[in-house]
């Protein structure tokens, strides 16, 4: 598994690094599901994890070229860089965590600034469902400020 994390990331740290969250989730696991295939379901995990870490760098490397467009004056220093970062992959998990129509309503909501109503419209629920939906994803943000 590490050699072909490794192929996919193309270096031997982070290819460790993954292997170890792979292993680490997988005994983190309260009720582990039948398992039939172990080498399936490793993969599986593991490639869940890939898919995470594959949005973190992307996450990073956005911010990153946003802080390069900065003038010099107005670049944050490294420490504050490194805090921004972590806040922003605490926000990447928090929204990963939520189901999917939870996290589409409340992006739609945050991010397109669009109004309930067109919300309902676009994803076919009713706007008592997207009332619901966003006090599920305010709930989550309000938790993960604690």
């Amino acid at each position: 598994m590490q050699g072909w994390l490794r192929r996919k990331v193309g270096n031997a740290f982070d290819a460790a690094d993954l292997t170890q969250d792979t292993f680490v989730r997988i005994l983190g696991v309260r009720e582990p599901p039948r398992i039939e295939s172990p080498r399936a379901y490793l993969t599986t995990v593991a490639k869940g994890v890939l898919v995470n870490w594959c949005r973190r760098q992307a996450l990073e490397r956005a911010y990153l070229e946003a802080l390069a467009l900065l003038p010099e004056p107005e670049v944050p220093s490294p420490e504050h860089r490194a805090l921004v970062l972590e806040a922003l992959h605490e926000i990447d998990a928090m929204l990963d965590a939520l189901p999917p129509l939870v996290r589409r309503t409340f992006l739609l909501s945050q991010l397109e600034d669009m109004k309930y109503d067109d919300i309902a419209l676009q994803l076919g629920v009713s706007l008592t469902s997207v009332k619901r939906y966003m006090a599920q994803a305010f709930r989550q943000c309000l938790a993960l400020m604690e």
